[in-house]
């Protein structure tokens, strides 16, 4: 098939443009690169089947393609609050024209939503029928309420226009060619501990999240795409359930670090729990994560340690 991946030149977006490859498909990447970086399809360049445009999805494109994968969006605290206005504009206008798009040529869409439509949650864990716990007017709320609206109009295109959708909400996930500047945990504490700096824990660390690594994600995605007779939501991300304390010690260990820690007040809105029901994703997809934490952590701080220029000691 001839498959759009926007945002594909971002982390989860590269390796589900590698798949989608290896699954002998041609695929389109639609990047404006705020987020995403160029050496993340470089090795990808060749390949004839597959296509790089810099574009913004905040701008309709005119393209014939028979599926999209619509994660243009940038995903950490650090991007999505630097121009929050543009932030609610990729979600919104560029929600509006992907669909557009795909109701134009009957392409059948799936949205990359995320866990931080629960916001924080007052349910544990959190189920796909949890209508969530955000603030609308905190400094997470372009994300939080911009994915909420993607939400609605991809429901909202479905019922009106019959047109053909996937949403799947994604928990924290990490791997190989997380940005060093990210600003999410997993790079956070990685890199810091990589660099032997102290790795800043804020509160007293107690908040938990959940962990998937990338090829799992992917995997998931692929397998929501593909399946019949079922728009979602799912929550795609890993039961398995951390503390950032834990985290913190496990980046320190598997580095072979000499790091501390350091405790900072916890930012607003952050949420205190976080861990996906995924009973769904086992029953409608067969799905569930394979790769456990330390494993696929000991992974990701290989990459970054070349990203660094680090060499092991």
């Amino acid at each position: 098939m001839r498959i759009l991946v926007t945002g594909g030149a971002g982390f989860i977006g590269s390796h589900l443009c590698d798949r989608l490859l290896r699954d002998k498909h041609e695929v389109i990447c639609l990047d404006n690169f705020f987020s995403g970086k160029r050496a993340n399809i470089a090795h990808l360049r060749n390949d004839p089947n597959f296509e790089l445009i810099r574009h913004d999805v905040v701008e309709p494109i005119l393209l014939e393609v028979d599926r999209i994968f619509h994660l243009a969006c940038p995903a950490s605290p650090v991007h999505y609050q630097y121009n929050p206005v543009k932030t609610t504009k990729t979600n919104v206008m560029g929600t509006i024209n992907m669909l557009g798009l795909a109701k134009r040529v009957r392409a059948r869409i799936l949205l990359s939503s995320t866990s931080e439509v629960y916001g924080d949650p007052e349910e544990h864990p959190q189920k796909e029928t949890y209508w969530g716990h955000v603030n609308p007017i905190g400094i997470r709320s372009c994300y939080d309420e911009g994915k909420r609206v993607a939400e609605c109009l991809m429901m909202d295109y479905h019922r009106q226009n019959n047109v053909d959708i996937k949403i799947v909400r994604i928990f924290n996930t990490y791997g190989p060619r997380m940005a060093v500047n990210d600003g999410r945990v997993v790079s956070n504490f990685c890199v810091a501990a990589l660099r032997g700096e102290p790795l800043t824990v804020y509160g007293a660390g107690t908040q938990t999240r959940s962990f998937a690594y990338i090829d799992d994600l992917v995997e998931g995605m692929i397998r929501m795409m593909d399946a019949p007779d079922f728009i979602g939501p799912v929550n795609l991300g890993n039961p398995d359930e951390f503390t950032m304390l834990e985290l913190a010690k496990l980046a320190i260990e598997l580095s072979k670090s000499s790091s501390t820690l350091l405790h900072k007040p916890l930012p607003p809105d952050d949420p205190t729990r976080r861990r996906p029901d995924i009973t769904l994703a086992r029953e409608r997809l067969g799905w569930q994560p394979k790769v456990p934490l330390r494993e696929g952590l000991a992974r990701t701080i290989e990459h970054f340690r070349r990203e660094l220029g680090l060499t092991r000691a």
